[in-house]
C-alpha cells in the first residue's frame, strides 16, 4: 500500500483557482489509479477526478468538468488536481486514495487513503 499525504488547501474566493497535489510516499511502480475525493459537511464522500497511472485513463465527475484537471509528475510519483473557477460548491475536505490499475469512482473501492486538505470557497 501507498503512503499519501495531500497538500494544497487553501481558502480563496469564489472563480479563484487552486492546485492539490497528492505525493506517494514507497512509491516503487506505475501500477496505481490515484483518485481524488471530497467531502462537505453533512454530505457523502464524492469522486471528483481519477487516473490511472500505468493506464492514463482519467475521470471527472460531471460538476467539475471543464474546471478540474487531474495530471502526473514526471516521476508519477506525485498526481495534482488543478482547480479553476471555484465555486462555494467546491468547498469540502479533499483527499487523496489509491487503488490497484484502474479508475473506480467508488471509494470502498481505493485501499490507501491521505488525510485531507481543506478547500474553502468563499462567495
Amino acid at each position: 500500500q501507498l503512503q499519501l499525504k495531500e497538500s494544497g488547501g487553501d481558502m480563496v474566493q469564489s472563480g479563484g483557482s487552486l492546485r492539490l497535489s497528492c505525493a506517494a510516499i514507497g512509491f516503487t511502480g506505475d501500477y496505481y489509479a490515484i483518485g481524488w475525493f471530497r467531502q462537505a459537511p453533512g454530505k457523502e464522500r464524492e469522486g471528483v477526478s481519477c487516473i490511472s497511472i500505468r493506464y492514463g485513463t482519467v475521470y471527472y465527475t460531471d460538476s467539475v468538468k471543464g474546471r478540474f484537471t487531474i495530471s502526473t509528475n514526471n516521476a508519477r510519483n506525485t498526481v495534482y488536481l488543478q482547480m479553476n473557477n471555484l465555486t462555494p460548491e467546491d468547498t469540502a475536505i479533499y483527499y487523496c486514495a489509491s487503488r490497484k490499475y484502474y479508475c473506480s469512482t467508488d471509494s470502498p473501492d481505493f485501499d490507501s487513503w491521505g488525510q485531507g486538505t481543506q478547500v474553502t470557497v468563499s462567495s
